[in-house]
């Protein structure tokens, strides 16, 4: 141990006037060490909140390698704001050792008392930094409450201009006088009770007209729905957002019919659901709204009205679940059941908003019977396999990305069930979801292709060939796990079928 060296370590997060630079702080830690040899860990750029630092972790990576005695720095905060953090490295440091000085502070580890003070200078450095988390919260309320228009991109119909409040630049909403169009019909055709939101998802998606540069779906729709920075605020706005128990900062007298308004979540509110406004806060804003207050009124209690979604159950209508796909457009297939009992399947995006022309006439029965049959004859062709001695050793890389894709094909069949019964908000949010997650199957599906040269054992080969021959006694979760060794995907239509196979 006798080769142990010093080492010097300095932080600074940002280059501020009144901030100490990492070289000022290596001169004061140089007068502890009267001139011994030392090494320099120098982080630049990181917050002292935690200990995920590069120059850190090297060195303690050097004392638990036995090569460090000491470890100077210019300042307690240099080092660490968290009390726990620090805790932890005092416990490393008395394990190997080494000794701790805070140059400016005047601090010796190696006496009770001067650990006793590091403790509580750390409990004040780790206040210092919660007062200013504080002050920064304080300041995003303070402003959100004169107005001020806090961050993120402009919501469809208008764009944000740079403008003045109080002195303080800052940017204002300005309609766009086509998306602003589109908005007012937008709130016009849902405030019909008639009017659903595959109503106006097919209406815009027939006309070719984007959002966001992508196509109107549901999700979206019912977010600007509910967005009253479209409104124009009068009192009767005011009366509603008051009986929901939302946090109101502007008086009455202020809500004229012109404004539209910002909703913040409220402080001291941790989470909210979609249709919650009690203790939000609701803020007048500068621009002026652009959907009369009757009209965003009906649309907003419609919306308040609307069936609660159901949550998400074990398939329980064919074992194909999560598996079968429209052969047109690729979105999941429902199965449903008609006035006399008899299940057929349905393209969720036809269902959504007409812009798939459907899969056709499907019966359930009648794919499950046909899949079965190729799950047979795909099998048939493996058991020329037994008599061979080739034997395939697991890849790992392979198995990695087969344990991903059962995820993924988990959280679609999860999805697919969901749909059963559910209501226009739930299917337009499953088939955005499940479009997602099946862009990440077929990618998962290609790589594992490429990295799959007959990698069904002679022993699987068997034991899949059993299930089949006893297949009408198997039970569902049997048959549903058979399906998964097989399977990947099965895109059908009434006319044509095809099943992508992970053997």
């Amino acid at each position: 141990m006798n080769n142990r060296i010093d080492a010097i370590y300095a932080r600074q997060s940002v280059d501020k006037k009144d901030s100490i630079s990492i070289e000022s702080q290596i001169d004061f830690c140089k007068y502890e060490l009267k001139g011994g040899s030392y090494r320099e860990y120098t982080d630049k750029g990181f917050s002292g909140k935690n200990t995920d630092r590069p120059k850190f972790q090297e060195l303690i990576r050097d004392i638990k390698k036995g090569l460090i005695a000491k470890v100077i720095v210019y300042k307690l905060d240099r080092i660490s704001r968290s009390i726990l953090d620090f805790s932890g490295m005092m416990e490393l440091f008395q394990q190997y050792n080494v000794e701790f000085v805070s140059s400016t502070e005047k601090f010796d580890t190696s006496t009770p008392m001067g650990r006793a003070m590091l403790n509580i200078c750390i409990v004040f450095a780790q206040l210092e930094r919660e007062t200013i988390q504080k002050r920064v919260t304080d300041a995003y309320y303070s402003r959100s409450q004169r107005g001020f228009k806090m961050g993120g991109k402009p919501p469809y119909g208008f764009h944000s201009e740079p403008t003045k409040m109080d002195g303080i630049n800052t940017k204002k909403l300005v309609a766009n006088p086509e998306e602003a169009e589109h908005i007012r019909f937008i709130f016009e055709m849902y405030a019909d009770p008639k009017t659903s939101y595959g109503d106006i998802t097919r209406h815009f998606a027939q006309q070719g007209i984007l959002f966001y540069g992508k196509e109107l779906i549901r999700p979206t729709l019912a977010q600007m729905l509910r967005n009253p920075v479209y409104v124009q605020a009068d009192l009767d706005v005011y009366e509603f957002f008051k009986s929901q128990g939302t946090v109101l900062v502007n008086d009455a007298a202020d809500f004229t019919g012109t404004n539209g308004c910002y909703l913040y979540q409220g402080r001291d509110v941790k989470a909210c659901k979609k249709n919650d406004l009690k203790d939000q806060m609701l803020v007048l804003a500068p621009h002026e709204g652009i959907v009369p207050s009757d009209t965003w009124l009906a649309c907003r209690k419609k919306l308040m009205n609307n069936m609660k979604i159901q949550s998400a159950r074990k398939a329980t209508h064919t074992w194909l679940a999560g598996k079968i796909k429209c052969g047109n457009c690729g979105y999941a297939l429902m199965s449903m059941i008609n006035r006399v009992g008899t299940q057929y399947l349905r393209c969720t995006k036809r269902l959504d908003n007409k812009s798939c022309v459907g899969c056709g006439k499907i019966y359930t029965a009648e794919l499950e019977a046909l899949v079965y049959q190729q799950m047979v004859k795909k099998l048939e062709s493996y058991k020329t396999l037994t008599g061979r001695k080739k034997a395939v050793k697991g890849n790992p890389k392979i198995t990695a990305l087969q344990v991903e894709l059962a995820q993924v094909d988990s959280e679609i069949e999860k999805l697919v069930d969901s749909l059963t019964g559910a209501n226009n908000v739930l299917l337009s949010y499953v088939n955005a979801k499940i479009a997602e997650l099946d862009s990440r199957k077929q990618a998962l599906v290609k790589e594992i292709a490429d990295l799959t040269v007959d990698t069904i054992s002679p022993e699987q080969v068997q034991q899949i060939s059993g299930y089949l021959d006893t297949w009408e006694t198997l039970s569902f979760d049997d048959k549903r796990r058979v399906l998964d060794l097989l399977v990947t995907t099965v895109e059908a239509t009434s006319e044509k079928m095809n099943i992508t196979w992970k053997i």
